[in-house]
Formats: structure tokens, C-alpha cells, sequence
């Protein structure tokens, strides 16, 4: 008759509890993985799946008895990093969208703002735009692996140990709201600049002929030319999103 004790199965559950935590974690704030059409049990089993499968990668684990005030502090470690990691991705996201909100209102187009039922929040064409694409990318540059290298560095980085807020002196999750303005801004102002100058010429061309109707072919104006900077700016999105996705995971791995 095979029999165990409560420290022989604390001992085997160990190293597999604080690092499914911690990824199960990050799949809970992941963009894409986050969203409310994508079930509860997928991301509890692509949790466990990475887990099993970087065992051989992990550090050892401590061996913490799961009733206790210690385990508790461990587990709030586990969720804090995971939720940062994820986090820090969807900055990369928001940049991206900030970008198509700063075209979109150069082009006009902010006006037609609409409820976007998948992420629950007011969105515009422009900005929605850009938010398919910049999902669209990151699973055609394998982003997502690189988020799951991360999650699996963290252990060596941060180890799990009871200090649940020590990372953050690290990792200063704080700095990254500058990149989203800083990314979003790299990335529309081509576009940005272009329709500035075309605003310039309209002006121009409304001062010294008055009697042309500027409205009624601005907005056509603008709006062409910003269709045409965005047949351009899309394909050369892939290296923004690629600097800004390794600067904020740096500190994980």
C-alpha cells in the first residue's frame, strides 16, 4: 500500500503551485488571453501546460506548507509579477492605440466613436484599427512566446521568496506609462506631420481664395492622404512594437 505524509505531498506540489500561479496570473491580464471570449479553462490549461513543460528550466522551488502566513505572501507574489508581466504588454498595446487616436483625430475620424463590445470600452475607427493590428502582430511575431520566455526567466530573476513588493524596485513598472506616449508618438508622427502640413496648405489656400468652399474639400483631402500614410505606416509598425515589447519585458528575464 503506497502511502504519503502532508510534507512528502507539499514537497511535490511546490514546484508546480507558484509557478502556476504566476502564469495563470499573467494569462489573466495578457491581452488577447484576457478577454471575456476566451474561456476560464483555457487559460487554466495553457497555465498548466506551460508550467509542466518548464520544469526542467525552473529554479527549485521552496517548499512552504500551503496553510500558512508564508504561503499566503508567496501566492501574492505569484499574482503580482504575473499581472505586472501582463500589464507591461498591454502598455505595448495602448501605445500602439494611442497612435491610431492621434491619426485618427488628425484625419478627422474621432468624431465616429462607437462602443466596442469585446474590451468593453468607447472606441474610435482609427484606434480600433490599430488595435486588430497590433494583435494581428503580436501573434505573427511569436510576441506571445516571447511573453511566455519571460514569465519563465522571471523565476531567475525573481525568484519566489515572502517579499511580494520587491520586484517593483527592479522592474519600476512605474516608467512604463512614459512609453506609451513616447511609442505612440514615434509611431503617428509621420502621419501626424504630413496632415499638419496639408492643415498649413488649406489655410493658405482658403486666405487667398476665399470663395473656395476649404470644408468641403478638406475633409476629403485629409482623409485621403491619411488613408494613403497609413498604406505606408502599417507595414513599418512591426519595429516600434518589437523595442517597446523587449524594453518593458528587460527586467523579467
Amino acid at each position: 500500500m503506497i502511502t504519503f505524509n502532508e510534507a512528502q505531498l507539499t514537497a511535490w506540489l511546490s514546484p508546480l503551485v507558484w509557478p502556476f500561479i504566476r502564469v495563470l496570473a499573467l494569462f489573466s491580464a495578457l491581452p488577447i488571453f484576457n478577454r471575456r471570449n476566451v474561456p476560464l479553462r483555457v487559460r487554466i490549461a495553457l497555465a498548466a501546460f506551460i508550467t509542466a513543460t518548464a520544469q526542467a528550466s525552473l529554479p527549485q522551488m521552496p517548499v512552504v506548507p500551503l496553510d500558512s502566513a508564508l504561503a499566503f505572501m508567496l501566492v501574492v507574489q505569484q499574482v503580482l509579477i504575473g499581472v505586472t508581466i501582463g500589464f507591461a504588454v498591454r502598455l505595448v498595446f495602448a501605445a500602439v492605440e494611442y497612435a491610431g487616436e492621434l491619426i485618427g483625430l488628425q484625419m478627422g475620424l474621432n468624431f465616429a466613436g462607437f462602443f466596442d463590445p469585446v474590451s468593453a470600452t468607447q472606441s474610435t475607427p482609427a484606434a480600433s484599427f490599430f488595435a486588430t493590428m497590433v494583435a494581428w502582430l503580436f501573434i505573427a511575431l511569436n510576441g506571445h512566446l516571447i511573453v511566455i520566455s519571460a514569465v519563465v526567466n522571471s523565476f531567475q530573476a525573481f525568484p519566489v521568496g515572502p517579499e511580494p513588493f520587491a520586484f517593483l524596485r527592479q522592474a519600476q513598472p512605474h516608467r512604463w506609462g512614459a512609453e506609451v506616449f513616447a511609442t505612440g508618438l514615434w509611431i503617428a508622427l509621420p502621419i501626424v506631420t504630413m496632415l499638419l502640413f496639408v492643415n498649413l496648405v488649406l489655410g493658405f489656400i482658403s486666405r487667398v481664395a476665399p470663395q473656395i468652399q476649404i470644408f468641403a474639400i478638406g475633409f476629403p483631402i485629409t482623409l485621403g492622404l491619411g488613408l494613403a500614410g497609413l498604406y505606408y505606416i502599417i507595414p513599418a509598425l512591426q519595429q516600434p512594437f518589437l523595442v517597446t515589447l523587449d524594453k518593458v519585458l528587460a527586467p523579467f528575464r
